[in-house]
């Protein structure tokens, strides 16, 4: 590993520590040569997952559109990033598993399905962007569903 201070290519490793779950490690370096410190990561390097928009077009997979998406449906809610980055890790988790291409669709009812289990007024503020509420009547249909949904 080349030392981003220097360029030297002797280290070594200060501590290891596994982080997200599992699915990296974190390692802390030292410089042999100038002593600063700095921080590697290991992942296991996957298939990428590419994503079918509506439209057709193709594009890499971007865990940051679904933690945007999920954190905004949240906003003011009392969950933190940290169950955001899991819930995101758990969704991405499971469409790689399937397959390496998934359309939008499932990703957005993915979402839709843990908003609804977990924060009725994130799923609404979510399905209303994803479903493209159009006006008011839209909203009393969505909130109706849910009513039935917590009578089973």
């Amino acid at each position: 590993m080349r030392c981003p201070t220097c360029g030297n290519h002797e280290d070594k490793v200060v501590d290891s520590r596994v982080i997200e779950d599992g699915r990296t490690i974190r390692r802390r370096r030292e410089c042999i040569s100038c002593q600063r410190r700095f921080s590697t990561f290991e992942r296991i390097e996957e298939v990428p997952l590419v994503v079918i928009k509506r439209s057709g077009i193709r594009e890499p997979f971007d865990r940051g559109k679904l933690f945007g998406g999920i954190a905004a449906a949240l906003k003011n809610r009392p969950f933190d990033s940290s169950f955001i980055e899991a819930t995101v890790a758990d969704i991405e988790e499971r469409f790689r598993l399937a397959s390496s291409d998934v359309n939008s669709s499932a990703i957005g009812i993915a979402v839709l399905d843990v908003l609804r289990q977990i924060d009725k007024v994130g799923y609404l503020r979510f399905a209303s962007v994803y479903k493209d509420f159009e006006d008011p009547d839209d909203f009393e249909k969505e909130v109706a569903s849910l009513k039935i949904d917590l009578e089973l």
